[in-house]
Order: structure tokens, then sequence, then C-alpha cells
């Protein structure tokens, strides 16, 4: 059961952080190597804790508007072709307010400070933005197949060259000062980073209240789906889908209300399969289903980490799990499903097949059904939630279209 309180906004984050570093083995911790040199060089200037924290929460999610493999991978060159993916995540993040001036800061990440002082942007620009940008780009200078030492004296060489020019020549004294600490190249690339950063912002301590929670999830689905035209809709669907169902099987308010929150979340962990994937129309080859699989193990991996979340975790992770033990990753089975995510499996199978796609529309109610039993049938669904389905086939659908329609007026408006 979520209670009011319990949710920690740090965790949230460090948890959708981790997530946006998994479509590439280039990217991983990225994003927390620059919240962790932001913190070094924030805790050296005189900045009020407030500000420290919006900063470094920008950090932990600054390049979250690059939502295709080739944007992610374009931001880590030093020279920074696009900016489309600040004013993308910028416009992500203000969907939750409590990031709303964080998501300010991530607007400017990468405007140089020449450009900001030559031109009328420069009281728009909070100072947040070049301490981001500074911090971005020591990160991307870091290469992780070299001895870090033996890369000191080349990347303050190259960050003193940009002083005045991409980086504030206050900042980059602040950031030689630093680099003169062995333990913070050390802590750059060490294997427990996120405790170090964990230990070093402690004072972030916010906890959530039901709507705020709701709003996060809201965000992240977002991130999930508006990555491609293809699944813009996909989350929202299995949400209210869940929800409906799990009413229809008897579940509690309260539980209902999880089972829809789990549905904006099932699928997190498809932040790890690259676009073209999920984009491609023809069947998937062998190789291209094996990367697919991947998808819920990393969705639980990731959920693991916020305390709060166990049950939801369980049901969104685990909607490819089958009753007969053919699904995956896990292969758990039988008893081992709860009933939350037995619904979530069946929820998931029904708004995969009636939802309308850019290169195919849904199935009619009788294909569908004849989809949902013949699975019931082999063990793979649970046959008791299939029939809960069949009964009350309209509304559900009703409420899946409904809900999907809305959430298509959102990805049509929003500022990409």
């Amino acid at each position: 059961m979520i209670r009011e309180h319990q949710i920690n906004l740090l965790d949230l984050i460090m948890c959708l952080s981790s997530a946006t570093d998994l479509i590439n083995p280039s990217l991983v911790n990225h994003h927390k190597l620059v919240a962790y040199i932001t913190l070094e060089i924030t805790s050296e200037l005189e900045l009020s804790e407030e500000e420290q924290n919006n900063i470094v929460l920008a950090a932990l999610l600054h390049d979250i508007g690059a939502l295709s493999l080739k944007e992610r991978m374009s931001t880590l060159k030093f020279e920074i072709e696009s900016q489309n993916h600040a004013e993308t995540g910028s416009a992500l993040l203000k969907i939750f307010e409590p990031l709303s001036k964080s998501a300010q800061i991530i607007k400017y990440h990468h405007t140089s400070w020449n450009e900001a002082n030559s031109s009328d942007l420069s009281e728009k620009i909070p100072f947040g933005s070049h301490i981001l940008h500074l911090a971005d780009r020591i990160a991307v200078l870091i290469n992780k197949q070299e001895y870090i030492i033996n890369q000191i004296n080349d990347i303050i060489k190259i960050i003193e060259e940009n002083s005045e020019k991409k980086f504030s020549a206050q900042l980059v004294k602040v950031f030689k000062h630093i680099a003169n600490k062995e333990c913070f190249w050390f802590n750059c690339v060490s294997p427990l980073l996120s405790s170090i950063i964990k230990d070093k912002i402690s004072d972030i301590d916010k906890k959530l209240t039901l709507k705020e929670f709701f709003d996060f999830v809201i965000m992240i689905s977002h991130v999930i789906d508006f990555r491609s035209r293809f699944t813009a809709t996909h989350s929202c669907g299995i949400a209210s889908s869940a929800e409906a169902l799990a009413k229809f099987c008897g579940l509690s308010e309260n539980e209902c209300y999880m089972m829809k929150i789990a549905g904006y979340l099932h699928d997190l962990g498809k932040l790890a399969v690259p676009k073209e994937i999920l984009e491609k129309q023809d069947r998937l080859t062998n190789f291209e289903f094996n990367i697919i699989k991947c998808h819920t193990y990393y969705t639980y991996q990731i959920l693991k980490t916020v305390p709060g979340l166990e049950e939801i975790n369980e049901w969104a992770s685990f909607h490819h799990e089958r009753l007969n033990g053919y699904g995956y990753p896990f292969h758990h089975e039988g008893d081992n499903l709860s009933i939350g995510s037995r619904i979530m499996s069946v929820a998931d199978v029904f708004t995969a097949i009636t939802e309308d796609r850019p290169y195919r529309n849904g199935m009619p109610r009788d294909s569908s059904l004849k989809v949902l039993n013949d699975m019931a049938k082999k063990q793979a669904l649970d046959t008791n939630i299939v029939n809960v389905l069949a009964n009350n086939f309209d509304e559900i659908n009703h409420i899946r279209s409904t809900s999907q329609a809305s959430a298509k007026n959102r990805y049509d408006l929003f500022s990409f």
C-alpha cells in the first residue's frame, strides 16, 4: 500500500537517471558523473541549499530530452551540434512542479558563456546552467578506457582553453582547484558513484504526497512513450485498462490506484531499447526480440532501488511472465504470480492488440477476445481475469480508447 510521504524524491530521480543511461554502455552513469562534478563545483561556491539542490537534480536528468540513441550519443561529443534535447528535456520536467527550476537550468545547459553574455539571453539563463554546462563537458572528456590520473592534465588544458568562451572564468578557476585532488578523479570513475552522490546530497529529503508522486509517474511515462510516435499512448492505455480491470476484479480503491501507477511504469526498461527496434513495423529478428526481452528485467531492477514501490514494481515488471512459466525474463509461474501481476499481463495483451498504431489498426472485439481466450487456454493468461475482461469488454475498451485519445493530444501538442 502507498502511503502519504512515503516515496522519496531523490530515490525517484536517481531511479530515472539510471533508466535514461541504459540505452548504451558508453552512457552508463553519465548523468550521475555530471551530478557528482556539479556537486563538487557547487560546494566551492556560496550558493543557497535550494540553488545547489536544483542544479544537482538538473544534472541527474540533464539529457532526459535526448529521446533516441543517436541524440544521446551526440551529447558525448565535446562540441555539441544540436541543443534540441535541452529544450525537450526542459519541457518534460516542467510537467512536474518540484522540478520546474531544474527544468529551466536544463533548458540552457549547452549555452556557451560568451553566447549568453553577447545576447539578450543573459538575464534568462540561470547561473546553474553554466555550472551544469561545465560539469557536463568535463564528464565527456573522461575516457573510461584509460587510467584516470593520466588524463588530468589534458582535460584541464582543454577546459582552460575554453575559459571565457564556453565557460565562465570563475567556474574554470573553481574546477582547477578541485582538479588538484586525486580523490575527485577517483570518485569520477568509481563504481560506487551512486553512494558517493547520495552521501553528499542527503539533505534532499523531500517526501512526495500521492498527487506529487502520480505527477512524477506521468512525467516518466512521457519520457518512456514520447521516444516514438509508435508508443506515444501505450503506457496510458495500459494504465487505464489495468485500473479498470482491477476494479471489475474486486480490488480495493487503493490497489486500483497502485495498478494505474504500475501501468504507467511497466515499460520503464524500454529506455534501454533502441528507438529503431521500437518503431520496426516488420517482424523482429531473434536478435532484436532478445533485446526487447531486457526491458522488463530493467524495469524490475530500476524500480527495486526505490523503497515503497515493492508491490507496484512486481505488478509492473512481471507483465510478460506467464502462468505456464513460458514468459520472460524471470519465468515465474502459477502461484508465484500475484493477482496484480496477472491483471497487468491481461491488460498488456489487451491494450497491445486493441490500440491503433501508425502502421495498423487495433483488433475488433471478436478478434481480440479470440487472442485472449487462446492464451488463457494455453495457461499463459489467467482464465478468470480474461473472463472478467470479456464480460466488461466494451466498457474497458472505451476507457482505454478515451484515455489514449487524450494522451495522443498531449503528444501532438508537446514541443519537441
